[in-house]
């Protein structure tokens, strides 16, 4: 029997290692561009930054410190220069393709950062494997501008595996519907008609604001803005709001809200406060051809006739007054039944207009008492 070479026997002191096998090795050095690792072998591991992660710009020498353990795949046993190129990248991706599957099968939710921004969506990377989730399931409503997810960690399932044609496919939409339905399902059961409750405007339109109470939206119509006149919701709430509203009505997950608090009627008390013969001073509103709508209080109008304005005839309203003008009036008729009010700005001038038209009467009698103090002259 020869004897072996101090060569040979060097050789047979160190393990075998293959192409594609999982090694396990302790950084030795670390460089800008690659990852030194003593993996018990002839010649060391090396990494470089490429087979490190798919981030280009990841620091290595932030990322590892000399001392760490690593595990790797041996990518080739010999790169040309007698070192074994070692990947983490394809290791984290191999680990990543059965953490995929398994999530598959299970429905476990996964959670990655948002790596890039697409037009068709979102790409995150689970463990080196990058997995794709489609602009119509990043949310339960779609997004047209998904920019605002960059960089973000976001929760997922994988709805679609197939790495041979490196289709896997991410879902949150179905998360989002289901943290939906829970939070909808625990409000409504909280909640009732008439109760009040404070929520965020997520949305405003022509006719009324969408208001976000926590898990379900509801619709506060213009018509229940205010007891006073709302002409667009758009300039009185901007998105982001908190507002105060209670609920008036409730059909399954539909839910009409309210700002016409009971307590805040201006109509309470009203006969006291319009009574008939009370002189007030009011805005005019909006105008017509038989009269005028003066706003005494916010949602009270009341009706100035054209007849009423003033003691002659006028053959409109526009003729005398304008709108957002103030004027003083009397009320003459209080209908609290119907909420009708009416008004009469003559009925502040007729005192006054009487006594200059009795006047001519009152100078013959006075005469007429003279008379006799003229004979007795």
């Amino acid at each position: 029997m020869s004897e072996m070479s101090f060569e040979q026997m060097l050789d047979e002191s160190f393990k075998t290692i293959r192409q594609n096998e999982r090694v396990e090795g302790t950084v030795i050095d670390v460089k800008p561009d690659e990852i030194v690792l003593n993996i018990g072998y002839k010649a060391d591991g090396i990494i470089t930054r490429n087979e490190f992660s798919n981030d280009p710009n990841v620091d290595l020498t932030t990322a590892v410190s000399v001392g760490d353990t690593l595990e790797a795949k041996v990518k080739r046993v010999n790169d040309g220069e007698g070192q074994v190129l070692l990947s983490v990248k394809s290791l984290k991706a191999e680990k990543g393709s059965e953490v995929l599957e398994a999530a598959l099968a299970s429905g476990e939710h996964l959670r990655a950062k948002v790596v890039q921004v697409l037009n068709g969506g979102l790409s995150v990377i689970v463990d080196e494997t990058r997995v794709f989730i489609p602009a119509s399931l990043v949310s339960d409503t779609f997004e047209k501008d998904l920019s605002k997810y960059a960089g973000q960690e976001i929760e997922f399932v994988i709805t679609e595996y197939d790495p041979k044609k490196r289709r896997i496919i991410g879902n949150r939409k179905m998360i989002v519907e289901a943290e939906k339905a829970e939070r909808q399902a625990e409000l409504l059961s909280k909640i009732k008609i008439g109760d009040v409750i404070e929520g965020t405007v997520k949305n405003v339109t022509d006719f009324g604001a969408f208001i976000d109470l926590g898990g379900l939206d509801g619709l506060l119509h213009i018509s229940e803005m205010s007891w006073g006149r709302i002409e667009n919701p758009k300039k009185v709430f901007k998105v982001g709001d908190t507002v105060k509203v209670f609920i008036k009505d409730m059909k399954e997950t539909k839910i009409a809200l309210s700002m016409k608090f009971p307590d805040e009627n201006p109509w309470n008390n009203a006969t006291e406060k319009f009574a008939v013969g009370t002189v007030l001073k009011g805005t005019v509103a909006r105008m017509t051809d038989f009269g005028a709508f003066i706003e005494l209080a916010p949602g009270i109008d009341a009706l100035l006739h054209v007849s009423q304005i003033a003691k002659e005839h006028i053959e409109k309203p526009s003729d005398i007054l304008k709108i957002g003008q103030e004027i003083e009036a009397k009320v003459v008729d209080f209908n609290e039944a119907d909420k009708k009010i009416s008004l009469s700005m003559k009925a502040l001038l007729a005192p006054e207009e009487e006594s200059v038209e009795e006047a001519p009467a009152e100078a013959p009698a006075e005469a007429s008492e003279e008379a006799p103090a003229e004979d007795a002259e």
